[in-house]
């Protein structure tokens, strides 16, 4: 039985289905349009078993449905509002501190805590400046 979600739940639906770096490539690949299983694990690199464990998730949180084609199942985001959603949140700027820790001691998100500020003279060991703003201009990655 289908219904609806509190803007909360919405909130915290969303939080998790893209929270995962692999999650969030099989929604932008979804973007363009319905997907397969075996398609979608070609296209990112993966096991047909990852992208399947990863759909499961993406449907339990009410982001991707299943659509069955007799033997085979097409995948698709369940609502344009998404579609959408996550267009909007591509186009978004980012302020990020490059020098700031992480506030979570046990990441190992790639890109998510790039250099230090070590020495205090605002610049990373990548020799950017420690607080620089991200801006995603829609490109897939």
């Amino acid at each position: 039985m289908l219904t609806l979600a509190s803007r909360l739940d919405v909130m915290n639906r969303l939080g998790r289905a893209m929270a995962d770096a692999t999650r969030s490539r099989i929604l932008l690949e979804l973007m363009s349009g319905p997907g397969y299983t075996g398609k979608l694990a070609a296209d990112l690199d993966l096991t047909r078993t990852n992208v399947s464990n990863h759909l499961a998730c993406l449907r339990g949180c009410g982001i991707v449905v299943a659509v069955p084609e007799g033997r085979a199942t097409r995948y698709e985001i369940s609502d344009p509002h998404i579609t959408r959603a996550i267009e909007s949140l591509l186009g978004v700027v980012l302020a990020v501190d490059d020098g700031a820790p992480c506030l979570d001691a046990a990441c190992v998100e790639p890109g998510c805590c790039p250099g230090e500020d070590a020495d205090g003279s605002g610049v990373t060991s990548a020799g950017l400046p420690a607080t620089r703003a991200f801006e995603r201009t829609g490109e897939r990655n």
